[in-house]
Formats: structure tokens, sequence, C-alpha cells
């Protein structure tokens, strides 16, 4: 497995339909891999708009099964297509009354090796999730590709460090974050949260934000979607916050045992000290 990685990851504009965004996410992933990507990540729901501006029952329609439902069935075609890792966030039904906010991990062979379930889900305005998700009940999942070892956290979860850690004690190499955050309420914690979760857990993050604002209502995506390494240093410039972009970095993954017998943070912690944080 090679030690430097072409990864990649798309911050896209709302199209108006599915079949639409799906192609254009196609073309981008295409393109990732004519450059030389070896996995790629999309944002978060990247097959539909951000519907959790609006608390309204026809949003459950986005909703499809994980892994058998159209889209992710499609994302593995386009696996196989280009030879790319790809992070596939959807919104998933598992049946009636069942929904969560779901990212599929798909190799670069097409095989299906699982998925990540949104562990936090917000409740405030603009962002009114806890109407369509229930909590994730998959664990923090680690998923062995082509690449090397990659986990998923979703959005909100990143304001939560323990699934940060969890992910890293579970062996992660790199995680993505696919992301719908909004200009006015994080943008200063966007470059601040990440860089420092990757120096705390000694892996590289993909931070992936969708751009633009959408038709149900005024939140103003504001992209700046970036790689960060396990130094908290950014992998090249973030993506523009205005447009949408394809982002692809080489991420040397031999940093990551170098910063962890420099620092050594996972030989000095204290889990026999630590009670005190999973007490209700």
């Amino acid at each position: 497995m090679a030690s430097v990685v072409r990864a990649a990851l798309v911050q896209a504009t709302w199209t108006g339909d599915t079949e639409s965004m799906i192609a254009k996410h196609e073309e981008h992933a295409r393109e990732a891999a004519r450059q030389g990507a070896k996995i790629i990540g999309f944002q978060e729901v990247f097959n539909a708009p951000y519907f959790c501006q609006v608390q309204e029952p026809e949003h459950y329609r986005w909703a499809e099964p994980v892994p058998d439902g159209p889209t992710v069935s499609r994302m593995r075609e386009l696996a196989r297509e280009t030879g790319m890792v790809i992070v596939v966030p959807v919104f998933e039904i598992e049946q009636s009354g069942f929904y969560y906010n779901t990212a599929a991990v798909i190799d670069a062979d097409g095989s299906y090796l699982g998925k990540y379930r949104k562990h936090h889900i917000p409740q405030v305005k603009g962002f009114w999730e806890k109407y369509y998700f229930k909590p994730g009940n998959a664990g923090w999942p680690v998923f062995d590709t082509a690449v090397g070892r990659v986990g998923v956290y979703i959005c909100y979860d990143r304001h939560f460090p323990e699934g940060w850690r969890q992910l890293g004690l579970n062996g992660a190499q790199i995680v993505y974050n696919p992301s719908a955050t909004s200009r006015g309420l994080s943008s200063y914690l966007w470059q601040l949260e990440q860089p420092a979760a990757a120096v705390a857990n000694e892996y590289f993050v993909a931070a992936i934000n969708r751009v633009g604002q959408e038709e149900y209502g005024d939140n103003d995506f504001y992209g700046t979607s970036y790689f960060v390494d396990p130094r908290g240093q950014f992998v090249g410039d973030t993506a523009s916050d205005k447009a949408e972009e394809l982002v692809v970095r080489d991420l040397d993954f031999g940093l990551i045992d170098e910063v962890r017998q420099q620092w050594a943070f996972y030989r000095d912690r204290r889990p026999d000290a630590y009670e005190g944080l999973v007490r209700p």
C-alpha cells in the first residue's frame, strides 16, 4: 500500500434534482480519477438539498435503503469504473419510521464495506435534523480500504471530541467529515475544530462543506473544504467559499507514524482516569 495517497473531495452547489446532482458528482469523480485520485468523498446528503432547514414530511422522499438503494448501487458501479474508494453520504431508510443520516463506504473494486450513521443530531434553527433522523447506532467503524483505514464523522458530530478519539483508537488513518454548515453559524469554528481533531488524534481529516444557498431556507453554505494533516496543517489551499470545487491533494500517510512517535499522545492517554466523561 502506497505511503502517499492522492485523495479528493467535492463541495457542490445544489442542482435542483437528484439525477443531475448525482450525475455531476459522477463527473467530478471521473475527473479526480483522471488526476490520479484513489479516494473521494462527497458532502452531507450529497444527492439531495439540505432539506433540514424546514420540518416537512414531504422530505422523507429523499430517503433510500443502504446499501441496496439506487444511489449507493450507482456509486458502487462508479467505484468499479474509476478504481476509487468512495464515501457516499445519503439519507437512509432502514424500515418505516427508522431514518438515519448515513455515509456508505465503497471500496475501489465496488465492494460495499459498510456504513457510518451520524451520532449527534442537532435541532436548532435552520438545522432541524431530529425531525428526520434517529441518532446513529452503528458504532464507530473504520473501514479497511484499498488506500488504508478510513473513518467517517458527519457534520455536527465534529463538535464532539469523543467520536474523533474513538475513530483514532479504531485505527483510522483518514476521517472524512461531510457537512452542511452555514456562514453565520460556524465559519469561525470550521478551520479550528477539524485541525484540532487531526492533531489530537494524529490522523488526516477531509472536511467537506456544501456551498451556496438552496431553496428551503437562507442558510449560506460557505464551502472552504480542505484536507488537514496530523500536525494540523492544511494540505494545500482550502477551497472557495462561494464556488463549487473538486479538491485533489497528496496525503503522506507516513506522517502519521512520524507524528505518533514524536508526540506520543496515544501512549500518554489515561483511560483509567476518564470515568467521569461517560456519566450522564
